[in-house]
């Protein structure tokens, strides 16, 4: 049998200090011979050493994959997994007030792309199954390991692809000690007068091996405090404008839109995070290694939002004037008659992960290991998100002053000004802002203008406990080299309680000055001068407010309130493919899996009564199903360093779990055809919810990619992919039957006849849309030593990725960008390091935040991020005292780029518009 001769970067890697999960692998292909052991073994630190282990990592893997490795320990290339991730060939990173924390892998989302962490599944923080990468400290990883192509035996799958964290194996490593610090600086200023714009991180990795090597010991603790700022224009939308508002000389064609209101606001936040993880590898015996990992996160982000919410013309009041029109779109104008609304907002996220694992590997003879992998895991997290209203006295109240404005649309959405000839009131004015809601809102519970802020507080909880055990051995069958036949085991839970509570001030019905005055929050890019700055959580915490139960009449409540389980049962079986064509080798993988689900879930099902209190009776949905994923990868080395990769298989990801509520939110129509009917298309029963049998996200895909790796540290490659979606989750009117909420004394009609059915249709997420992904992605490393020895330490890495697709329906597929690129150019010399890094990506179909922090789709505009570094290693420096210590100067967000979310029909129609400023770390990387 022909074998791989390894390379010096291969075995740089197996003597690295940052050994990688396939470790074990690349050692099993690549036996001791006399030529191995006469060949020099090189290590290369810095970001040339951590391309080429990447480089390594792909090449011998054989899947398709993407590989980030750490620069050194605890050294990612970037402060925060998700930016590293971001920059990987077929993946795109996703902005979140500013940072990038979501992912898309070949155009899927975080929600259907599998993540894991030494091989399990890993926990996220957000309503779903998706993992916000930049909440795990980069410090805690070694390598990064991106699965295009799925394997019988990768647990964690999804249909965009499985992100796998590795931390380091400490067994056999040198002892070393490693401080990290980063000060970090946002060059937006805060224009909040409580929040800085000014942040720090702190990390210290221990490494040692002790016992004679039988006990190798791994331990991080990571601190950060980092801040981030944003400006943030918000249209409500448009609408069509009155042509007899127009000026003298301005012609308003029939159709014509214009803005109806905004609420904008300048945000300042403060993520806090603590982190620990430890890593414990004993092996007592040389059959027998025992494996320890733990990470625990303790994270809180505070935000507060202040601004302004102003109805405009049509859906704020009918007294404005047009003054410009441009092809269709109302560009200038002035609009009074509109009591302003001035928001303090504030927004306080806990949340706590723990995840415990234990590995257990037992040699049984030379070819066989068996294996047992346990882990358990939980997340706790509450949010608080506090609206406070306040402005020039209460609705309803004579006299109070109108806010009179000229606007202009610009390409940054709607910019304000003095109206020409009616002046307004000066909302930062103490002695004249109350703290009463100047609208008149409220609810007949609590009084018609009786809402003078709102507070939503969801509580999510989720545990995941996992047991797996497999069996590995060499066999010598034909091309097949070894077998692994497996059994696993997943019990999942996830809760949310949707709470809410209607604020009113104690002053009600009159209106009080406002009790902490902390200055003024400025609005300057909106063209207004600011408004008054208080602290409204501490209000709503202090017990200012009078708090009133909103479950008591809002159905969402309830109706968002529920408990999803899955337990999950997989047998797999793989074998790994070696042996000769001709002059070239082939290896690869073949197996399947048999994926058990039994999935249950309870809630409420609501509706209202005649008065609008909230009736909710328990409801509880379930379903059980097999689905079966073969798997075929192949890798033929066509000539020296040349591969073919080819994959085939069939891919699922896990429902989404707030789909998989069974809870619906009912209504009633007192009609007397509608109760007369029998007909459930007509009848008068009508509701949401969810789909407690929800079956997974289904895909058949083909991979094909060419990689040539001409070079240690040098490569270029193509691939193609097609993903057919054979199976996705649509919202469609569903017959459902409403028994559970009928009330004989008010679902009757004007006789009092009881409806004819209680059937009735319900918008609702169904299995069975289908549609289609396909891409093509370009990549090269290119070290410019090749070309010229005087070009020693420069080098370029960069990507292309070209994607198409969507559903039957004509919908989008959620994360993806038509086009994306990503490069990096460096230079490392003597100690030396610079990067530059720019990566761009076309607009995406994308998720906010919405009305009581539910989340509704919107499509994000794209954005060109170009990031860069300088830093020096003094280990090169030859002085003694300084030696182990490297300096770094980041600069992020460099063009301070902007994300922008407008109607598709037309992108002058802006919706958002946020810009976050540039960001500024220098930090320092001592290791002894």
């Amino acid at each position: 049998m022909k074998q791989f001769k390894p390379n010096l970067i291969k075995l740089a890697l197996l003597s690295s200090g940052l050994a990688f999960t396939s470790t074990n692998a690349i050692a099993q292909e690549a036996p001791a011979s006399e030529d191995n052991l006469n060949v020099e073994v090189i290590e290369v630190s810095g970001i040339r050493g951590s391309l080429m282990r990447a480089q390594a990592i792909k090449m011998d893997n054989t899947s398709i994959v993407e590989a980030l490795s750490a620069e050194d320990i605890g050294k990612l290339p970037d402060t925060s997994i998700a930016e590293s991730l971001a920059r990987l060939p077929g993946l795109s990173g996703e902005r979140r007030n500013g940072r990038t924390s979501g992912l898309s892998v070949r155009g899927f989302n975080e929600n259907y792309v599998g993540t894991s962490l030494n091989g399990r599944e890993l926990l996220g923080m957000g309503d779903n199954r998706g993992v916000e990468y930049d909440l795990y400290p980069s410090e805690i990883v070694s390598n990064v390991l991106v699965y295009k192509t799925p394997e019988a035996g990768l647990l964690q799958q999804g249909i965009g692809g499985t992100v796998d964290l590795q931390t380091i194996n400490p067994l056999g490593k040198d002892r070393t000690i490693t401080f990290n610090g980063l000060l970090e600086k946002n060059g937006l200023d805060s224009a909040n007068p409580d929040f800085d714009d000014e942040g720090h991180r702190f990390s210290l990795n221990y490494v040692d091996s002790i016992n004679d090597d039988t006990l190798g010991i791994a331990l991080t603790f990571a601190s950060m405090e980092s801040p981030s700022q944003e400006q943030h224009f918000r249209g409500w939308g448009y609408t069509n404008a009155n042509p007899e508002r127009a000026a003298a000389g301005v012609t308003v064609p029939e159709g014509t839109l214009i803005l109806g209101g905004h609420d904008s606001f300048v945000r300042s936040s403060l993520m806090d995070r603590d982190s620990l993880a430890a890593v414990i590898q004993w092996q007592p015996s040389d059959k027998l290694s025992l494996k320890l990992d733990a990470l625990y996160i303790d994270f809180k982000e505070d935000k507060i939002k202040r601004g302004l919410e102003e109805g405009g013309p049509e859906w704020g009041t009918s007294e404005y004037t047009i003054t410009e029109v441009d092809n269709g779109l109302v560009t200038a104008g002035t609009v009074q008659g509109f009591h302003s609304v001035i928001r303090n907002d504030a927004e306080s996220t806990e949340a706590d992960l723990t995840t415990l694992g234990l590995n257990v590997e037992y040699e049984i003879n030379d070819t066989w290991v068996a294996e047992l992998d346990i882990s358990t895991g939980s997340v706790e997290k509450e949010l608080q998100d506090v609206e406070s209203y306040s402005g020039v006295g209460r609705a309803g109240v004579e006299g109070r002053p109108i806010t009179p404005r000229a606007f202009t649309m610009t390409s940054t959405g709607a910019v304000y000004s003095d109206h020409p000839t009616i002046a307004g009131p000066d909302l930062t004015d103490p002695n004249l802002i109350r703290l009463a809601g100047p609208q008149a809102w409220g609810h007949p519970l609590i009084g018609s203008d009786a809402q003078d802020g709102f507070v939503n507080n969801p509580l999510f909880e989720e545990d995941l406990t996992t047991a797996r055990f497999q069996v590995t051995g060499a066999v010598d069958y034909g091309v097949i080299a070894d077998v692994e036949f497996g059994v696993a085991f997943s019990d999942r839970e996830k809760s949310k309680d949707n709470n809410g509570f209607f604020l009113t001030s104690p002053d009600y019905p009159n209106s009080g000055p406002i009790p902490n005055v902390l200055g003024v929050a400025n609005l300057g890019f909106l063209g207004i001068d600011g408004v008054l700055a208080y602290d409204s959580l501490s209000l709503f915490n202090s017990g200012f407010y009078t708090s009133t139960d909103a479950g008591l009449v809002e159905p969402n409540r309830l109706g968002d309130t529920y408990t999803v389980k899955e337990e999950l049962a997989t047998i797999y079986a793989k074998a790994t493919i070696s042996t000769d064509i001709g002059d070239m080798y082939l290896r690869g993988n073949f197996g399947l899996q048999v994926v058990s689900a039994d999935q249950m879930s309870s809630g409420f099902s609501v509706t209202s009564d005649a008065q609008g209190l909230v009736i909710a009776a328990p409801v509880e949905g379930d379903d059980s199903y097999t689905d079966v994923l073969p798997s075929l990868n192949l890798s033929l080395e066509v000539a020296e360093g040349q591969f073919v990769r080819l994959g085939a298989s069939k891919t699922i990801s896990r429902p989404r779990m707030d789909d998989m509520r069974p809870n619906n939110q009912a209504t009633f129509a007192f009609n007397d055809q509608q109760i007369s009917t029998t007909d459930p298309q007509r009848s008068a029963w009508s509701g949401s919810g969810g789909n407690p049998i929800l079956k997974p996200y289904e895909a058949n895909q083909f991979d094909l990619a060419y990689e040539y790796y001409y070079a240690d540290d040098g490569y270029v490659a193509g691939s193609y992919f097609f993903k057919d979606l054979t199976n996705w989750h649509r919202t469609a009117k569903v017959v459902q039957d409403f028994s559970d909420v009928y009330i004989p004394s008010l679902h009757q009609d004007s006789q009092g006849n009881t409806p004819a059915t209680f059937l009735g249709l319900v918008d609702s997420p169904e299995d069975g849309l289908q549609g289609f992904v396909r891409g093509y992605e370009l990549q090269a490393s290119l070290p410019f030593h090749i070309v010229s020895d005087a070009l020693e330490g420069f080098g370029i890495f960069a990507s292309a990725t070209f994607l198409t697709g969507n559903f039957k329906d004509g919908t989008r597929v959620p994360g993806l960008s038509e086009e994306s690129y990503q490069m990096t150019a460096f230079y490392e010399n003597s100690g030396f390091e610079a990067r530059v890094s720019a990566r761009k990506r076309d607009d995406f179909a994308t998720e906010v935040r919405g009305l009581s922090l539910s989340l509704a789709e919107t499509v994000d505009q794209g954005s060109t991020l170009v990031d860069a570094q300088i830093g020096y290693d003094f280990s090169e420096s030859g002085i003694d005292a300084l030696e182990g210590l490297r300096i770094t100067l980041q600069g992020q967000n460099l063009t301070d780029e902007e994300t922008i979310q407008a109607n598709e029909a037309d992108p002058r129609q802006i919706t958002q518009y946020q810009v976050f400023g540039r960001n500024f770390l220098l930090g320092f990387n001592y290791s002894f």
